[in-house]
């Protein structure tokens, strides 16, 4: 069977997010984030489960990283919960939530893992959705920029590769117009206006981020992506599937990359309400070392109601086609300087037997999807890495524990790790440093 090689730096990597695998939520000076609130509000996430607990990572990174080392990984992707630092917000600072982080990037480096931190994905104090609505409130820009500083001022000798947000999307608008994530708000004009200041506070905090980090520093921001087809090349269809890809693929990269919204956008009721004042195009837009990007599925516009694709336990459609091409059009359209697939992964019915998780269909996902980005490497694209979501199941937000997306099982009464046959073939896929043809 032929082998497709991986460029030799190639970083093999997986990722998690604070809120989603910590727990000790009430710990060592935390403050509440707007999803310990609504997690704990009746009806918003499945089965009343919380990230109380969840994998409880923050006791536990030493056994975590065993797993890490075990598997081989280059890197790990982790976030940093911005109340564990701030618990309001802004103020007095945690000490012994920057010394959590601490521990863990030292007990990275000592395995020989490149951390790479995300600022934001998703925990927001809660103390400031109170006060001000959160991103609503353009003082969240210099508020996020502080905080960015504080972290990286104790990080930076150490971390090297910073991200902003992940998904600024999702927090903006499933947060706050289709109110399916915290804050469990719905007002389309809000989402845009947040959306916009969560894009002013990543580009002010580009450069604090590479002064804390050294010459060295590399700073980007990670967008998800859900490319768009359609099924025939009707002219209806066609300007259909155009204005989805300005709202779901576009409206954040272009911004940070071309210092513009694009047009479609701008023609809408909710852009036209956008108080965009001088200079914050050229803020949104400073230079960034890598975009990352988060890719699970695509749209098919057209597609009637006997459409059957096989799909994941989230009821997305599986198509690696997808990745590669999003990756070649990515390069070929922006020009990023790197690209790093930052998740990449599937959610599936798992269960233990006879003390292991038999996953072929993700082993099977997994394959896919790295041949994809294999096929984009051919084509020139400069993808610098990969990380697989998740290092292990966790709070799959308002999903709760229904959906498992690790490849390493959580056994959330006991919180026992059990590494899934994915595991194992992802750990050869890094030790190869290829996937088989």
């Amino acid at each position: 069977m032929a082998h497709l090689e991986f460029p030799p730096n190639f970083l093999w990597g997986a990722a998690t997010a604070s809120y989603q695998i910590e727990g000790a939520a009430n710990e060592d000076g935390r403050g509440e984030s707007i999803w310990d609130r609504f997690s704990h509000t009746p009806g918003k996430v499945e089965n009343s489960d919380t990230g109380d607990v969840a994998a409880d990572h923050y006791h536990r990174y030493p056994e975590d990283i065993a797993l890490m080392q075990d598997l081989g990984l280059d890197a790990y992707r982790f976030s940093i919960a911005w109340p564990r630092i701030l618990p309001q917000g802004q103020g007095p600072v945690n000490e012994a939530g920057l010394d959590f982080y601490d521990r863990l990037v030292d007990a990275l480096l000592a395995a020989n893992i490149t951390p790479f931190a995300t600022l934001y994905h998703w925990d927001l104090p809660q103390a400031l959705q109170d006060e001000q609505g959160g991103w609503a409130s353009r003082a969240i820009v210099e508020q996020f920029t502080h905080y960015a500083d504080i972290v990286s001022r104790r990080l930076g000798d150490r971390v090297k590769h910073w991200t902003t947000h992940n998904e600024p999307y999702v927090f903006t608008y499933v947060g706050h117009a289709e109110g399916v994530h915290a804050p469990g708000l719905t007002d389309r004009k809000l989402a845009v206006l947040t959306a916009h200041h969560a894009l002013l506070a990543h580009g002010a905090a580009v450069p604090v981020l590479r002064e804390n980090a050294g010459p060295d520093a590399q700073v980007g921001i990670v967008f998800n992506f859900g490319p768009i087809y359609t099924t025939s090349d009707d002219p209806e269809l066609l300007a259909e599937a155009r204005l989805k890809d300005a709202w779901g693929n576009r409206w954040f990269i272009e911004p940070v990359v071309n210092g513009t919204y694009p047009e479609e956008l701008m023609e809408t009721p909710e852009f036209s309400a956008l108080q965009i004042e001088p200079g914050d195009m050229d803020l949104i837009s400073a230079p960034v070392d890598f975009i990352g990007l988060n890719y699970y599925t695509r749209h098919l516009v057209g597609a009637g109601p006997d459409w059957s694709p096989e799909r994941t336990a989230m009821g997305w459609e599986i198509f690696p086609q997808g990745l590669s091409d999003l990756l070649v059009r990515l390069h070929k359209d922006y020009h990023p300087k790197a690209l790093y697939v930052t998740e990449n992964g599937a959610a599936f019915d798992d269960e233990v037997t006879g003390g292991q998780v038999h996953d072929p269909r993700r082993v099977e996902y997994l394959r896919e999807h790295l041949r994809a980005c294999a096929a984009a490497i051919e084509q020139g694209v400069p993808l610098r890495g990969y990380f697989v979501w998740s290092l292990m199941d966790n709070f799959e937000w308002s999903m709760g524990y229904s959906k498992r997306f690790g490849i390493t099982y959580v056994d959330y009464e006991t919180c026992q790790r059990i590494p899934k046959d994915s595991a194992a073939y992802y750990r050869s896929v890094i030790k190869a440093n290829g996937v088989d043809d």
